[in-house]
């Protein structure tokens, strides 16, 4: 393995960590939300509960898994086109 290989694997490993932590991040959500309801009281009356949809953006879970399924595949094929052509003709 050179060292080109070594970068590749160690940006797709970063950039899955980073994917997940950002999923851990905003909560461990299953899916990915762009909106959430939110239940706001009224001052006159307190029984009174309103609710209401506010954009607000929660990274979910299969965003992490889409974002990893591409990294891993652009590592696997940068770790294939990077290796080295004259040590692998001589293997064979």
């Amino acid at each position: 393995m050179n060292q080109k290989q070594k970068r590749s694997l160690l940006g797709a490993v970063t950039i899955i960590a980073a994917s997940l932590i950002m999923w851990i991040a905003y909560g461990g959500h299953v899916f990915t939300r762009t909106q959430v309801l939110i239940e706001k009281k009224d001052e006159l009356f307190p029984d009174m509960v309103q609710k209401e949809w506010v954009d607000k953006f929660i990274w979910g879970l299969d965003l992490s898994l889409v974002l990893s399924g591409i990294s891993v595949f652009a590592g696997g094929l940068l770790f294939y086109l990077l290796r080295d052509k004259k040590r692998s003709a001589e293997l064979s």
